[in-house]
Parts: C-alpha cells; structure tokens; sequence
C-alpha cells in the first residue's frame, strides 16, 4: 500500500479542526496564531489529500482559556470522522470541576460512530493531583474503559502537564485504559525522563501506554529509536502525529522518517500501530 505521493503510508494519530477565537496570551495583544487551522470538514479532508495522508484521528483544536472554545467543536470532530472512512475522532473533555456540566455534554456522544479517544489537557487548568479534580478525570477514564476509548494528555515540561504529573495518570489508570502519551514529553526534561527509562518501564509493567513524536527535540526521535533497538521493546507504542495546526505536516513527517528509516520500525511507527491503536 502506498500514499498519494508514492511513498510510506503515513495514518496521522493526532491532529486538531477548527479555529480559535483570538486571545491576548502572555499579556501581550490579541492574536490567532493557528493560521493554518481547519474550520470547516471540507478543508480538513482537502489537507489530508494534498499531504497524502491516507488515515488521521482528528480532535477538536483547543488552547484558549475559554471552556466552549474546545468543546464547542466536538460536533465538527464527529462530523468529519462521519464524513470520511479515512477519519476517526478524539472528543475534548475537561479534567476541571468547573467544567462538569460540559463533559456531560462531551460524553454523551461516546457512542457515535467514529470516535475512538477523549482528549485532556491541563494547560487550562487544574492537575492530576488536584482534588478538585479527581471526581472529573475519574468520569474521563471510566468512560474510556467503558467505550474502549483512548485516553490522549498532553504532555509538556514543567507545571501540571509535565511527565512529573502525568505520570500519576498513567500508574492510575494505565492497566485498564489505552493512554496516549502526546508529543513524547514536550521538550528536554520530558524526552530525558521518557525516554531515559520511564516509557519502557511502564511497557514492562505492563501500563498501557502509547506516545507520538510531534513538537520532539531533532535529537529525540534518533535515541527513541535507538533505545527501542537496545531494549528490544517499545516498536509498537510510537506513532507519528502532525499536531497540525500546531505542528506541521513536512517538518514532523521529515524527522520521525529520518530517525526511522526504511524499514520494519518506520512500517510500525508511520501505519501499523495507528491501526492496532485506532482501528483500520
């Protein structure tokens, strides 16, 4: 099987639609900073064809701290896994207490057709030790169980979204429920700790935990693959993602495949383990 340019099938396992209202960031001016965002299921699929991409799982674009900015596009997430075969979907959903009322809404729609993920994060908030948020990310995980759902958490240094804080996520829950680890870490401190030793440790102990290679450090992706080829396991918990609009196609595809190579490993990481994952 190839892709429409020919080359390796690429299935993209994390990647965002529809566009964000501008917000003043950092104390500075208004901005929209994710230019390159899908507003509508026709420009979705219009990108996908233009890359080749011949699978993606697509959640709904967050980033703003405005609670109905995120879940407000989870009909559009839906939309487009309906729309497409090539699609599936991630729903957003919110660790916060404040946001309760919201997740009823979100999980409601575990059901349709097409969704395979919940997406959390807690850059907007909260943290996986917080008490206030236990009650919320307890509903997000057993309905993932319940609906054979993986879970997706950023990742990123520092704070609560860092490997740190996570990591009570994945000794948690990580026997019961499929935890799709994103971006890897997020920079130097989450690919050391990662990488380091923590996702091999948690694959022997038998969590089940995933991760992809969006936003990596240009060095990350060579020593993941060189640990995996030393350890001997770990080939079939890696996906490539785009993270688009906030990676890019080019630049993400271009890294992973240069790590990768040509091989069996590029076959796991660019394909088959989106489809073990995610379904075909």
């Amino acid at each position: 099987m190839t892709s429409a340019h020919g080359a390796r099938p690429h299935w993209d396992s994390h990647r965002h639609i529809g566009r964000l209202p501008e917000y003043a960031f950092y104390g500075g001016p208004p901005v929209q900073a994710d230019i390159t965002a899908k507003a509508t299921v026709a420009e979705f699929l219009a990108t996908l064809d233009a890359e080749g991409t011949e699978r993606a799982l697509v959640l709904p674009n967050y980033g703003v701290p405005i609670p109905d900015a995120a879940f407000d596009l989870n009909p559009l997430a839906i939309e487009a896994a309906q729309a497409d075969d090539r699609v599936s979907c991630g729903l957003w959903v919110s660790p916060k207490a404040s946001d309760a009322a919201r997740n009823d809404g979100a999980l409601a729609l575990a059901t349709e057709r097409g969704v395979k993920a919940l997406k959390t994060s807690f850059l907007l908030g909260g943290s996986p030790t917080d008490p206030d948020c236990a009650e919320q990310i307890d509903r997000i995980f057993t309905a993932a169980a319940q609906h054979d759902l993986v879970v997706h958490v950023h990742t990123s240094p520092g704070a609560a979204s860092d490997i740190d804080q996570i990591g009570h996520l994945v000794d948690r829950y990580g026997d019961e429920v499929k935890i799709h680890l994103v971006h890897l870490g997020g920079g130097m401190s989450g690919h050391m700790k990662l990488i380091g030793g923590r996702l091999f440790d948690w694959i022997e102990a038998g969590k089940q935990v995933y991760t992809d290679t969006s936003w990596t450090i240009g060095f990350a992706p060579l020593w993941l693959v060189d640990e995996i080829e030393k350890r001997g396991i770990g080939h079939d918990r890696i996906l490539f993602a785009t993270d688009a609009p906030w990676g890019d196609f080019a630049g993400e595809h271009a890294r992973l495949a240069a790590a990768a190579g040509d091989g069996e490993l590029a076959d796991h990481f660019f394909h088959r383990n989106f489809e073990a994952l995610y379904g075909s």
